[in-house]
């Protein structure tokens, strides 16, 4: 009878493990991880806690893991996450708790809380955002070609831009809000082009677009694919080419309006 309650008390102590493994790469995965450290975090969690026939199986969007053999009792579970944006703060965060569980500082009771931590981690006020936005626009325009007055034109699209994601964002399919933030960028760009607030309309445009692109994605993408895994690379590829193509769009709408309005003529 003891022997049968020690079994069960240590298969609920390894299906906690499992579930918390599974947390793990699930926030991992939904701030913008790459599939290979999501599966090496889990697998570490698994053996340094003595789960030798846990298995997992990540892609962009989801984790579908299970243990269970002769030994060990059946466990499965799938997870669905959404494709969503990056906050690597969490995934170093994830990263660090990992190795101080390889060193063998956490016990499985501390990993819920350890990961609460980690999920309930605030993200940069909304201000800091919008400033960062500001900041990487200007530069961007003077690293392609902008003088000072497109730079300072460039930093003011960039701050209207993320303060309009930022109200905007959850309302709004990402399609459709990086199409309206395409055709904001430029309609302000050729305002302040017009009011003599900047000389060279390429360079503030492009500029002002780069808060939008996805570089973390489509960096984890190329990663992803070197890797071997190429089901989760590719629909990381497709997602960060809509937002490319969103863009595109956008800016080119506004462009052809003005072409309208104007008869043709842009400068």
């Amino acid at each position: 009878m003891c022997g049968e309650k020690k079994e069960t008390e240590e298969n609920r102590q390894k299906k906690r493990v499992m579930e918390a493994a599974m947390r793990a790469g699930q926030i991992l995965l939904a701030n913008g991880a790459e599939i290979s450290r999501v599966e090496e975090t889990i697998d570490r969690i698994c053996g340094h806690y003595g789960i030798e026939s846990g298995s997992a199986f990540v892609l962009s969007n989801g984790i579908f893991i299970t243990m269970g053999d002769r030994r060990e009792e059946f466990f499965a579970k799938v997870q669905h996450i959404p494709v969503s944006g990056a906050h690597l703060n969490r995934v170093a965060a994830v990263n660090q708790l990992s190795r101080e569980i390889s060193e063998g500082k956490h016990t499985v009771e501390e990993l819920d809380r350890c990961l609460d931590d980690i999920e309930q981690m605030p993200g940069k006020r909304p201000l800091i955002q919008m400033l960062a936005s500001a900041v990487g626009s200007g530069a961007f325009c003077y690293l392609f070609g902008g003088a000072l007055s497109d730079c300072a034109s460039a930093f003011l699209s960039g701050f209207i831009l993320y303060a309009c994601l930022l109200h905007f964002g959850g309302r709004l399919s990402k399609i459709v809000g990086n199409i309206l933030g395409g055709a904001l960028v430029t309609f302000l760009c050729l305002v302040m082009y017009h009011m003599r607030l900047g000389n060279h309309i390429s360079s503030m445009i492009i500029g002002s677009v780069i808060p939008m692109i996805p570089g973390v994605a489509f960096t984890n993408a190329i990663r992803d694919i070197a890797d071997g895994d190429y089901i989760a690379g590719s629909v990381r590829m497709l997602d960060a080419m809509l937002v490319f193509l969103s863009i595109a769009l956008g800016v080119g709408v506004v462009f052809t309006l003005y072409y309208r309005m104007t008869g043709g003529v842009l400068l």
